[in-house]
């Protein structure tokens, strides 16, 4: 009988887990189906490039995956037993109803949305540029604004940089400002945090610092301070929160209700479940969580990969640790920073700016697309024990 392995979510954790196993291991002895929501990769690293009116590849699955051998089903999760080794889904098509997959192995990797911390007035009034759907309706909104509209970006992490100036330079019309808890930048190195200075001002972009977001309102924002600042549209992305289905099963889960797994990405709790990307707990080097991103999830998706294919064919168990080299941040189209970092992802002194940085940044994006159509790193393995 045929090892049944089903992969639930393509994002790139997912979608790359899939098409790495199927490089390895005989589709005569194993099973691989990639359940996904949407029948198309959405390259989520550029998501903010869709929201300011750019339109992105169109990426079927069908056509990434044609011979690897991966079956593909377009639905959507609703449960998992996994005592009983099933998962309930429901067909992506009207009318559709729900049904019961088996499996011998699951990889979990159903990834993250974005997190409203509970403040009052983000899930009602503020837009997301964490899924495709929340992008492309803040691209609408951004499309019909007037001259002059102010536009709040809350969060100052990568994703809030990225937003912010994708948003000041196709929208020049629009007043753009950025939100952020501390300063601007404060995690990077000097030479970092100088050439983000330099190019957010360069586009206009206000910046409002020490700025703790406690409510969100249909043309304002309002700060632990007391601070009222002007929004015709608050995008909000201030941290992310992993899919809560982990949560509603009997897999242990930590705090963040992300699965615990061991340094293969098995779950500590159910070895034949796998958990990658942003839904995994991994601890890396220094002994810290690895932090929700395509950095963490890709390589988190390799381990997965080969440690299943190792366990089903009798070969040596991978042992690397997944670690940090860079943070790269696109700042536009014509502007970049890759901050270089520690292996637990503290920033050094050293930078690349500017074009460079910005062509970088788009090599890292265009090989992370090509990387999930072609996960052909290292030799395939066809042995079953």
């Amino acid at each position: 009988m045929q090892h049944r392995v089903i992969v639930l979510g393509g994002g790139y954790s997912g979608a790359v887990a899939a098409g790495r196993l199927a490089r390895r291991l005989d589709p005569a002895d194993v099973q691989i189906t990639l359940v996904n929501a949407a029948p198309d990769f959405v390259e989520r690293v550029r998501l903010h490039q869709l929201a300011a009116g750019q339109n992105l590849r169109h990426r079927p699955f069908a056509e990434m995956f044609r011979g690897t051998g991966v079956r593909l089903r377009t639905a959507e999760v609703t449960g998992i037993d996994v005592g009983r080794r099933t998962v309930t889904v429901k067909g992506a098509a009207a009318g559709d109803g729900t049904e019961e997959l088996e499996y011998d192995t699951l990889v979990y990797a159903l990834g993250s949305g974005w997190n409203d911390h509970g403040v009052p007035g983000v899930a009602e009034h503020a837009h997301e540029v964490a899924g495709r759907t929340g992008a492309l309706r803040l691209r609408e909104r951004l499309t019909g604004l007037e001259a002059g509209r102010s536009v709040v970006v809350v969060g100052g992490g990568l994703t809030g940089l990225e937003a912010a100036t994708e948003i000041a330079e196709s929208h020049p019309h629009l007043a753009v400002s950025l939100a952020v808890r501390g300063e601007l930048g404060d995690w990077l190195s000097e030479k970092g945090r100088g050439h983000l200075r330099k190019v957010v001002d360069g586009l206009g972009i206000a910046v409002h610092e020490h700025a703790d977001v406690t409510g969100v309102a249909a043309d304002r924002v309002t700060t632990a301070d007391g601070r009222e600042v002007p929004a015709a549209v608050t995008v909000w992305t201030a941290g992310f929160a992993v899919h809560p289905l982990a949560e509603a099963t009997d897999l242990e889960v930590g705090a963040t209700g992300q699965i615990v797994v061991d340094a293969t990405m098995r779950s500590v709790s159910h070895p034949d479940v796998y958990a990658v990307g942003d839904a995994a707990l991994v601890m890396g080097p220094g002994d810290k969580p690895l932090r929700m991103s395509c950095a963490s999830g890709v390589p988190t998706a390799w381990q997965a990969a080969d440690s299943l294919a190792a366990r089903l064919t009798g070969g040596k168990l991978p042992r690397t640790t997944p670690r940090y080299f860079n943070q790269c941040i696109s700042l536009g189209r014509k502007e970049g920073l890759i901050q270089y970092v520690t292996a637990d992802d503290r920033s050094v002194n050293a930078a690349l700016t500017g074009r460079f940085a910005a062509l970088y940044k788009e090599l890292v994006c265009k090989g992370a697309a090509w990387g999930v159509a072609n996960p052909f790193f290292g030799m395939p393995v066809r042995r079953r024990r």
